[in-house]
């Protein structure tokens, strides 16, 4: 059977529900990392307390406080990469076993859909997993990178090194940060794109549902208002 014929197993309904979401994945990742100035995101507005908390962190003697808060950042990271590990050895599992998941997957659907169909399925769940892994690699790895960057900023506030230092572990943080945020955004579309087992509208559900999460958490949640206030001196 050529790849053609493997492909034909496919609706054009099956392929228009996967590129959704492949595109909803980029563009919602866009944009919360690109929003409008008028309308910033939570990611966006965290990134400007991170750039904040390094400059205070100058000023703060000791500073353990500053390697506590870094030191909780690793360990999520650590915690997701592991997590997402082992989600994918259930994955690569399951492709393993592919037969057994057809039988029961035809249960629930109603269909006949051959291995081949089904092995495709898991992959585009593993592709989000596997993106979502180097990502929170990635990020631990920045958040490192971070840790020597402050403990290089001079204890001296008056220090010309201090600030210029600071910013530039600030700039990592920020960087560590949008790559454990885009982790957790394929975890999300890796747990949206098994509805695709259900069926292609399934997957155009389950994509709506999850565009929906993401962009309320990001422009449209509590949180975000909370850090909206405006804190300043002369706002009080």
């Amino acid at each position: 059977m050529t790849w053609m014929d493997r492909l034909s197993l496919f609706s054009t309904l099956d392929l228009a529900a996967l590129g959704l979401i492949l595109a909803t994945w980029l563009l919602i990742g866009w944009h919360i990392e690109n929003p409008p100035r008028r309308r910033p995101s939570t990611s966006t507005l965290m990134g400007a307390y991170r750039r904040e908390w390094m400059r205070e962190m100058v000023t703060r003697q000791p500073r353990i406080f500053d390697a506590q808060t870094l030191s909780t950042l690793r360990e999520s990271t650590s915690f997701f990469a592991s997590a997402t590990m082992i989600a994918i050895g259930g994955v690569l599992a399951s492709i393993a076993n592919a037969d057994r998941l057809m039988g029961l997957a035809n249960q629930i659907t109603l269909e006949s859909d051959p291995t081949f169909v089904w092995e495709i399925k898991m992959i585009a769940i593993l592709f989000f997993l596997i993106n979502a892994f180097l990502k929170f690699v990635w990020s631990n790895r920045l958040f490192g990178y971070c840790a020597v960057l402050m403990g290089a900023v001079p204890n001296d506030p008056k220090d010309p090194r201090a600030l210029p230092r600071a910013d530039k572990a600030a700039t990592i943080n920020i960087t560590a940060a949008r790559s454990f945020n885009r982790g957790l955004r394929s975890i999300y579309f890796a747990l949206g794109v098994t509805a695709w087992l259900l069926g292609p509208v399934a997957l155009m559900i389950a994509t709506g549902i999850t565009l929906f999460v993401l962009w309320r958490r990001e422009f449209a949640s509590k949180s975000r208002a909370a850090l909206m206030v405006d804190d300043s001196p002369t706002a009080m």
